[in-house]
């Protein structure tokens, strides 16, 4: 009988993965997904993608890479607690998503022979396991923070690993195009509204840098790599101040449900401690994450209104070449951010009032409180 549950049990996990490939199938890298398999298929072709790969195993360099919000049948895989974690899914075939794959997470038990046997190389796997621990040690698989982590750590991949998401470059077309008007009126004498608006903000956020965007780099007295490394921080930083549109309210509402969470169940004094000292620190942490937040992009609207109000492009494109220093600082402190907000939305759904077991609670706070820690060495 335990054999049979355990055959169920396998089968309905193959069942998840298969399912979980086919949606993943037709999603791009976002904050929280590296589709490194659409990025085979888009540029496998190219030059870059042999001689600057992100991993150096081909298995592993066509997976699927994903922040994953724990269940709680998968948590007992840690030795300690974690609320979510990086999962590795690699295709059976590639071909075909609908036949599966191998996953794990990173850190569980045995995650590196699982990794061995995924990736069917006998070579060394030791610069891949360095990159899959960086990556682990992210909040989120947002591209400005993920290539300046890796280039903190020595590893230069080929830019298209760092491009928007579709669905992120939908929904911020008309963000940016409101952001950047008066810079588009300076440079581009002859813009001819909307739709002309709309083709340059096309081009500033897609993956390569092109001829739309030359009265740009006259603007910016910028030459070659200076300027393709200006738009990546200029795309980082209003990035950035997108997501903070939504991510803003969303944490002002869980601020205030931490207070007012009710934990059931009989608890010592210590842990009622805890609880009551834990509710006052997060929030005073997310304030203050919220505040460094607002105080960096600060930073770039003044150098950004130096150029558009008082036509000085030196200020802003010395910003721009200064700018990815910045990102692990802001990166890390907008996903912690993002992984607290989506987290708590999850657990807590809107309309319910928020009630969690004494275990789970504590949990949590310590799991958010880790989030709000010490910043990434570097």
């Amino acid at each position: 009988m335990r054999g049979k549950r355990r055959a169920i049990g396998l089968t309905a996990n193959a069942d998840r993965t298969s399912r979980s490939l086919r949606a993943l199938e037709r999603t791009a890298s976002t904050s929280r997904v590296l589709n490194l398999l659409a990025v085979a298929q888009k540029h496998g072709e190219r030059p870059d993608w042999e001689e600057r790969p992100l991993f150096r195993n081909r298995v592993l360099n066509a997976c699927f890479i994903l922040k994953h919000r724990l269940r709680l049948d998968e948590t007992y895989l840690f030795d300690d607690y974690r609320t979510s974690a990086t999962k590795i899914i690699v295709p059976f075939e590639r071909s075909d998503l609908g036949l599966g794959g191998q996953s794990f997470f990173i850190g569980q038990r045995g995650w590196m022979e699982l990794l061995r046997e995924a990736c069917a190389d006998s070579r060394s796997l030791d610069q891949d396991i360095r990159i899959l621990r960086l990556l682990d040690r992210l909040p989120s698989l947002d591209p400005f923070l993920l290539r300046e982590h890796l280039r903190r750590h020595g590893h230069e991949v080929a830019p298209f690993y760092f491009a928007i998401s579709p669905a992120d470059l939908d929904a911020m077309q008309g963000y940016v195009a409101m952001q950047i008007e008066e810079l588009i009126r300076l440079a581009y004498e002859n813009a001819g509204g909307g739709a002309y608006t709309a083709r340059l903000v096309e081009a500033l956020l897609s993956t390569d840098v092109d001829e739309r965007l030359e009265p740009l780099r006259v603007t910016l007295m910028l030459e070659g790599e200076d300027f393709r490394e200006g738009v990546f921080s200029w795309k980082g930083f209003l990035y950035y101040k997108w997501m903070l549109t939504t991510l803003q309210p969303q944490l002002q509402a869980v601020m205030k449900e931490i207070g007012d969470l009710a934990v059931s169940g009989p608890r010592d004094v210590e842990v009622g401690l805890y609880l009551d000292g834990a509710r006052r620190r997060l929030k005073r942490s997310i304030a203050a994450q919220r505040s460094h937040v607002n105080a960096t992009l600060g930073i770039y609207d003044a150098a950004f209104a130096s150029l558009t109000r008082d036509g000085n492009p030196k200020a802003f494109r010395n910003f721009l070449l200064d700018a990815p220093r910045m990102f692990l600082s802001l990166g890390e402190k907008v996903g912690a951010a993002s992984h607290i907000a989506s987290f708590w939305r999850y657990r807590f759904p809107h309309g319910r009032p928020p009630v969690a077991p004494v275990d789970e609670a504590v949990d949590i706070f310590q799991d958010f409180e880790a989030s709000l820690g010490e910043p990434l060495a570097i």
